[in-house]
Protein backbone atom coordinates (compact mmCIF):
# COMPACT_ATOMS: atom_id res chain seq x y z
CA UNK A 1 0.00 0.00 0.00
CA UNK A 2 1.04 3.21 -0.87
CA UNK A 3 0.82 6.19 1.93
CA UNK A 4 2.53 8.57 0.25
CA UNK A 5 0.09 11.72 -0.37
CA UNK A 6 0.00 12.11 -4.06
CA UNK A 7 1.45 15.31 -5.53
CA UNK A 8 -1.61 17.22 -7.19
CA UNK A 9 -0.93 19.58 -10.01
CA UNK A 10 -0.88 22.86 -9.39
CA UNK A 11 -3.15 24.58 -12.15
CA UNK A 12 -1.50 26.72 -13.67
CA UNK A 13 -3.19 29.63 -16.47
CA UNK A 14 -2.00 30.00 -19.92
CA UNK A 15 -1.05 33.54 -20.39
CA UNK A 16 -0.14 33.21 -24.23
CA UNK A 17 -4.01 34.21 -25.61
CA UNK A 18 -3.96 36.81 -22.80
CA UNK A 19 -0.81 38.47 -24.10
CA UNK A 20 -1.86 37.88 -27.43
CA UNK A 21 -5.52 39.71 -26.95
CA UNK A 22 -3.79 42.87 -25.01
CA UNK A 23 -1.66 43.62 -27.75
CA UNK A 24 -4.41 43.90 -30.63
CA UNK A 25 -6.41 46.02 -28.60
CA UNK A 26 -3.08 47.56 -27.54
CA UNK A 27 -2.64 47.86 -31.66
CA UNK A 28 -6.34 49.09 -31.97
CA UNK A 29 -6.43 51.78 -29.53
CA UNK A 30 -2.82 52.90 -30.81
CA UNK A 31 -4.22 53.58 -34.79
CA UNK A 32 -7.86 54.42 -33.32
CA UNK A 33 -6.56 57.48 -30.98
CA UNK A 34 -3.75 58.51 -34.50
CA UNK A 35 -7.03 59.03 -36.54
CA UNK A 36 -8.88 61.36 -34.35
CA UNK A 37 -7.04 64.26 -35.01
CA UNK A 38 -8.76 67.13 -35.69
CA UNK A 39 -9.01 68.47 -38.88
CA UNK A 40 -9.05 71.87 -40.65
CA UNK A 41 -11.64 73.08 -43.42
CA UNK A 42 -11.11 75.42 -45.36
CA UNK A 43 -14.46 77.33 -45.26
CA UNK A 44 -15.51 79.77 -47.86
CA UNK A 45 -18.55 82.12 -46.82
CA UNK A 46 -20.77 82.96 -49.63
CA UNK A 47 -21.01 86.33 -51.18
CA UNK A 48 -24.15 88.57 -52.02
CA UNK A 49 -24.32 89.53 -55.47
CA UNK A 50 -25.37 93.04 -56.89
CA UNK A 51 -28.62 91.43 -57.59
CA UNK A 52 -31.39 92.41 -55.16
CA UNK A 53 -34.20 89.99 -55.03
CA UNK A 54 -37.54 91.79 -55.46
CA UNK A 55 -39.92 91.95 -52.18
CA UNK A 56 -42.66 93.48 -50.95
CA UNK A 57 -41.82 96.08 -47.65
CA UNK A 58 -44.97 95.82 -46.15
CA UNK A 59 -44.77 91.72 -46.38
CA UNK A 60 -41.12 91.54 -44.85
CA UNK A 61 -40.37 91.16 -41.18
CA UNK A 62 -36.60 92.55 -40.17
CA UNK A 63 -34.70 91.31 -37.05
CA UNK A 64 -31.57 93.66 -36.25
CA UNK A 65 -29.08 92.69 -33.93
CA UNK A 66 -26.82 94.97 -32.85
CA UNK A 67 -22.50 94.17 -31.77
CA UNK A 68 -24.19 93.67 -28.12
CA UNK A 69 -26.72 91.26 -28.97
CA UNK A 70 -29.68 93.23 -28.62
CA UNK A 71 -32.52 92.24 -30.47
CA UNK A 72 -34.89 94.89 -32.53
CA UNK A 73 -38.01 93.78 -34.93
CA UNK A 74 -38.97 96.14 -37.01
CA UNK A 75 -37.60 99.12 -35.71
CA UNK A 76 -38.37 98.46 -32.12
CA UNK A 77 -35.97 97.82 -29.66
CA UNK A 78 -36.90 94.72 -27.73
CA UNK A 79 -36.71 95.42 -23.55
CA UNK A 80 -34.69 92.40 -23.01
CA UNK A 81 -32.25 89.71 -25.59
CA UNK A 82 -33.96 86.63 -24.24
CA UNK A 83 -35.59 84.34 -26.54
CA UNK A 84 -39.06 84.83 -25.36
CA UNK A 85 -38.92 87.92 -25.63
CA UNK A 86 -37.84 87.72 -29.20
CA UNK A 87 -40.50 85.12 -29.89
CA UNK A 88 -43.16 87.01 -28.53
CA UNK A 89 -42.35 90.32 -30.56
CA UNK A 90 -42.25 88.39 -33.46
CA UNK A 91 -45.82 86.84 -33.08
CA UNK A 92 -46.87 90.28 -32.55
CA UNK A 93 -45.32 91.37 -35.97
CA UNK A 94 -46.48 88.53 -37.97
CA UNK A 95 -49.89 88.32 -36.72
CA UNK A 96 -49.61 84.38 -37.43
CA UNK A 97 -48.48 84.73 -40.63
CA UNK A 98 -45.47 83.16 -42.10
CA UNK A 99 -43.99 85.89 -43.91
CA UNK A 100 -40.49 86.22 -44.76
CA UNK A 101 -38.13 87.02 -41.85
CA UNK A 102 -34.99 88.95 -42.82
CA UNK A 103 -32.09 88.82 -39.93
CA UNK A 104 -29.41 92.01 -40.35
CA UNK A 105 -27.21 91.08 -37.69
CA UNK A 106 -24.15 93.62 -37.01
CA UNK A 107 -20.85 91.99 -37.72
CA UNK A 108 -19.51 92.02 -34.47
CA UNK A 109 -22.24 90.09 -32.97
CA UNK A 110 -22.23 87.07 -31.50
CA UNK A 111 -23.03 83.93 -33.43
CA UNK A 112 -25.37 83.04 -30.52
CA UNK A 113 -27.67 85.92 -30.97
CA UNK A 114 -27.80 85.16 -34.91
CA UNK A 115 -28.64 81.10 -34.01
CA UNK A 116 -31.08 82.37 -31.27
CA UNK A 117 -32.85 84.43 -34.22
CA UNK A 118 -32.87 81.57 -36.54
CA UNK A 119 -33.95 79.24 -33.60
CA UNK A 120 -36.98 81.27 -32.58
CA UNK A 121 -37.59 81.79 -36.31
CA UNK A 122 -37.81 77.93 -37.43
CA UNK A 123 -40.28 77.83 -34.03
CA UNK A 124 -42.36 80.24 -35.20
CA UNK A 125 -42.69 78.03 -38.61
CA UNK A 126 -41.01 81.16 -40.46
CA UNK A 127 -38.74 78.54 -42.97
CA UNK A 128 -38.31 81.98 -45.24
CA UNK A 129 -35.62 83.19 -43.73
CA UNK A 130 -33.03 86.08 -45.18
CA UNK A 131 -29.91 87.18 -44.36
CA UNK A 132 -29.05 90.74 -45.00
CA UNK A 133 -25.74 91.32 -46.25
CA UNK A 134 -23.78 94.29 -47.63
CA UNK A 135 -21.82 93.92 -51.32
CA UNK A 136 -18.70 94.93 -51.58
CA UNK A 137 -17.63 97.70 -53.16
CA UNK A 138 -16.25 97.78 -56.21
CA UNK A 139 -12.85 98.49 -56.42
CA UNK A 140 -11.27 100.92 -58.74
CA UNK A 141 -8.63 99.29 -61.30
CA UNK A 142 -5.40 100.12 -60.07
CA UNK A 143 -3.42 102.23 -62.57
CA UNK A 144 -0.18 100.72 -63.96
CA UNK A 145 2.99 102.09 -63.13
CA UNK A 146 4.37 104.30 -65.30
CA UNK A 147 7.64 102.57 -67.76
CA UNK A 148 10.63 103.39 -66.86
CA UNK A 149 11.71 103.60 -70.62
CA UNK A 150 9.57 105.53 -73.58
CA UNK A 151 7.51 103.41 -76.21
CA UNK A 152 9.23 104.52 -79.47
CA UNK A 153 6.96 105.48 -81.96
CA UNK A 154 6.07 102.84 -84.53
CA UNK A 155 6.84 104.06 -88.36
Amino acid sequence: MNLRPRRREEPEINLVPMIDVVLVLLIFFMIATSLRRQSELEIRLPEASDRSVPSRVADLNVVDIDAAGRYAVNGRMLETADPATLKAALLQATDGRKLPLTISADARASYQAVVTAMDVAGQLGLNQLNIATVNRPQSAPKPSPAPDVAPTPEP
